[in-house]
């Protein structure tokens, strides 16, 4: 019986999406599954939710709910991780109000920026503790990581951890995909790409569309065509995507991430004195705090409706994990894009990042595929967030808090708002609201 576990689980909404995925398929409805959460009562939900998605989907998967990671690790063959350290409060808006006291706005602030430095010290080693767990426990199951900041946590589970079988995972690529297929008015079914970079700092280097007679169109020249009337949809998210198509414009490519991510990851869209910028871009400056106040709003409607009698909507998502174990359990070969070290794959990116690449799956696992030199605009583009996340992994693995300064420093929006004795106050003041939370530096 193929155990799956879930570390985190009282994400019940992920938990959902994931768990019926997995259920969908017909040769994984008596798996078993082990739920994990430091939360008891939200466990407790992930639990009668699992229960309600199996009876729904008319499968028998046995299901356990625990506290104790290391008993849902025993005998696990895949370990979901969707785990959040600090959750929102306190330490979701200790990232937004802090840098806002020094005139430094953002908008999502889990990946890049001085609120995805912080998110990678204080969840490293938590994803460290659990790996070291897996490789006791279990070290043969595949990790599949779904948590930001995504290159920061594999990085660093790459150089702290070599022997683990891990990718990282994210939706940004094949979830952007549909949303362009959608502005061209195509089926996503029809769509050839390839993508590769960095996470939520990827680009799609092919886009087109393949007819029945084998012809293939470059879609590239449509999506051009789309800029200046902005003759396109929102992202996934629902936020509007001008920031991407802009970038379209000035650089042939477009950008995996949404626009709300993609503008605080450049000195470009969000700058003090200029609103003008905010407001031609449309860009939600604090749009991170925005849903999850939404969230926490709806949270207990939202958990009556999916523990009530009525029926439970189970369809697929667009997220790789049940691919994933499909392809590894059945050796039915599979393609994705994941979060992976870069061993060569990219040749002009260091080997110091962690790139995501498109990556076949089957009995043997995660085989990342090595892509030609990224046009050198976009490796360049990609170096500015390396910087970054390089340094991070530095200050996490030396417990030395220069490099925690210094990654701050490398970032390109915060560079590009604030001088060398902000940047050093506001980190001070950052690692203090963070105590407790963050591994020992000095």
């Amino acid at each position: 019986m193929m155990k799956i576990a879930m570390i985190g689980a009282g994400s019940t909404v992920f938990m959902q999406n994931i768990l019926t995925d997995v259920l969908l398929e017909d040769c994984f409805k008596d798996c078993y599954v082990a739920l994990q959460d430091i939360d008891e009562k939200r466990l407790k939900t992930s639990q009668l939710v699992a229960e309600k998605i199996s009876s729904t989907v008319k499968a028998n998967p046995k299901i356990t709910a625990t506290t104790d990671r290391r008993l849902a690790l025993k005998g696990a063959d895949f370990v979901v991780i969707m785990i959040q350290v600090g959750g929102y409060k306190p330490s979701t808006v200790i990232d937004f109000e802090i840098p806002a006291k020094y005139g430094l706005t953002q908008t999502i602030a889990d990946t890049l920026g001085v609120g995805g430095v912080m998110r990678g010290l204080r969840t490293v080693p938590v994803l460290a503790d659990i790996a070291r767990d897996m490789l006791d426990i279990c070290p043969n199951a595949l990790m599949l990581q779904y948590v930001n900041p995504m290159a920061i946590n594999c990085l660093a589970l790459s150089r702290m951890l070599p022997d683990l079988r891990y990718v990282g995972l994210c939706h940004s690529v094949q979830g952007t995909a549909i949303d362009l297929a959608r502005d061209l008015g195509e089926s996503i079914d029809d769509i050839e790409f390839e993508c590769a970079g960095i996470n939520h700092v990827a680009f799609y280097t092919k886009f087109a569309k393949r007819y029945a007679d084998g012809k293939v169109e470059d879609l590239y020249p449509r999506l051009h065509g789309l800029i200046d009337g902005r003759d396109y949809g929102a992202n996934y998210d629902g936020c509007t995507n001008h920031v991407r198509y802009e970038m379209l414009r000035r650089l042939g490519y477009f950008v995996t991430e949404s626009s709300e991510h993609f503008a605080e990851y450049t000195p470009w869209f969000i700058k003090n004195g200029q609103p003008e910028l905010i407001k031609k871009f449309d860009i939600p400056i604090n749009e991170y705090i925005r849903r999850c106040e939404d969230q926490i709003e709806k949270w207990d409607t939202q958990e009556q409706a999916l523990l009530s009698d009525s029926p439970i909507l189970c369809k697929k998502s667009v997220e790789y994990a049940a691919r994933i174990m499909h392809a590894v359990v059945n050796d039915v070969p599979d393609h994705i894009n994941g979060n992976v070290l870069n061993d060569g794959l990219i040749g002009n990116l260091p080997a110091n990042a962690c790139v995501e690449v498109p990556c076949i799956v089957d009995k043997r696992g995660i085989t990342p595929q090595a892509v030609a030199d990224l046009p050198p605009h976009l490796a360049a583009i990609m170096q500015s967030s390396i910087n970054v996340q390089a340094l991070t992994v530095e200050a996490i693995i030396t417990g030395k808090k220069e490099h925690v300064y210094h990654a701050v420093m490398m970032d390109p929006h915060t560079g590009a708002e604030l001088n060398l004795d902000q940047i050093w106050k506001m980190v001070d003041e950052l690692l203090d609201a963070h105590a407790g939370w963050l591994p020992t530096l000095n």
